[in-house]
């Protein structure tokens, strides 16, 4: 039923050749597959329907109120607490995995959001520092008041950063769509530029430009973490084919790789693993040069397989009130995610 109200309005066709049977998802995002003789979730249809439904109010209402979402919603947020948070990244560590601490909020639209989150993420930092956990932290510029003023954030970024390095700790500046891309680059530069090198940035394999970007961060030694991308862009400037975008990501990583600078490989999927693993190796790339880096909740056995043998892991662990678009947006990035709800929801 959650599932249907989730996806009303969103319907779309089964394929050419195919016809929706009872064992179609809800909503419509399956297709035909002739060769599998079978019904199966389309990928493009369910990451638009998803995305889409991150902005929606109506389905932000329904996920947040119904108690029947909770038990998918905790696969992927650590809890809505930092005590919470906490006893997560404890586990973690103590599985050998490492962590990295995000107060979830973005689009944040008065400055006192934006210095209470700049204030969360301080005590985010103490709590780590008095705890010993083995965590930094990442955060959105947008929480910070990226669309309030970039001064703002940059402002906030500068407190943060600054308490993280009063610690030792270091602070990731998460990449938000792409219309957030120049400004969010322009303040990650100035806190650079003004001599505070605990901080790195997130570029997005996705974007045509991002390889332009990564040679700019590659000259400064920035530390650089590179994903696919998890927003709905127009292809005027993103890749719209999985498969050009794993291309993409697959020669970003071995520049990345090859080039000195520490590098986070984050990704689940284990042919670009496989891809970094062998780049490292044939290019005797030390271990302490690099991570690979996941999220919470997603793909727990490579996760600790990774780390048993001998290579760092870091998890992305978010957590706090403001989890819905976060979630949504984890279901629009697999199919075995939306299985994984839908599983859920059947046992509830």
């Amino acid at each position: 039923m959650y599932l249907g109200i989730l996806t009303a309005g969103r319907r779309c066709d089964a394929g050419a050749g195919g016809t929706p049977t009872s064992a179609s998802p809800p909503g419509g995002l399956s297709r035909w597959d002739p060769a599998g003789g079978r019904t199966v979730l389309d990928r493009r249809v369910l990451r638009h329907t998803f995305l889409a439904l991150s902005r929606s109010a109506r389905a932000r209402e329904v996920v947040t109120r119904a108690p029947l979402f909770r038990p998918a919603v905790r696969r992927f947020i650590a809890g809505e607490t930092l005590d919470e948070a906490l006893a997560v990244v404890a586990a973690l560590n103590a599985r050998g995995l490492l962590a990295t601490l995000d107060v979830l909020g973005e689009a944040t639209v008065s400055e006192a959001d934006a210095r209470a989150a700049a204030s969360a993420y301080v005590e985010v930092l103490d709590a780590i520092d008095r705890t010993g956990l083995q965590s930094n932290v990442s955060l959105k510029l947008s929480q910070l008041g990226l669309d309030i003023s970039p001064d703002l954030a940059a402002e906030l970024l500068g407190e943060v950063v600054r308490r993280a390095a009063a610690l030792g700790n270091f602070v990731r500046v998460d990449m938000e769509d792409s219309s957030r891309l120049p400004a969010t680059l322009q303040v990650f530069d100035r806190i650079w530029e003004a001599g505070w090198y605990n901080t790195g940035i997130v570029l997005q394999a996705y974007l045509d430009r991002t390889p332009d970007d990564a040679e700019r961060y590659i000259r400064r030694g920035v530390n650089i973490r590179l994903c696919k991308g998890a927003y709905d862009e127009p292809p005027t400037v993103a890749f719209p084919r999985k498969a050009d975008v794993d291309r993409q990501f697959a020669r970003l990583s071995e520049r990345l790789l090859t080039a000195g600078i520490y590098v986070a490989i984050a990704t689940h999927d284990e042919s670009l693993i496989a891809h970094a693993r062998a780049v490292a190796a044939a290019h005797a790339v030390p271990s302490t040069r690099y991570e690979f880096q996941m999220l919470y909740g997603i793909r727990r056995d490579l996760q600790e397989a990774l780390v048993r043998q001998g290579y760092r892991l870091r998890v992305y662990v978010p957590f706090g009130r403001h989890w819905y678009p976060y979630f949504m947006r984890r279901l629009a990035e697999r199919p075995a995610n939306v299985l994984f709800l839908a599983s859920h929801l059947i046992r509830g």
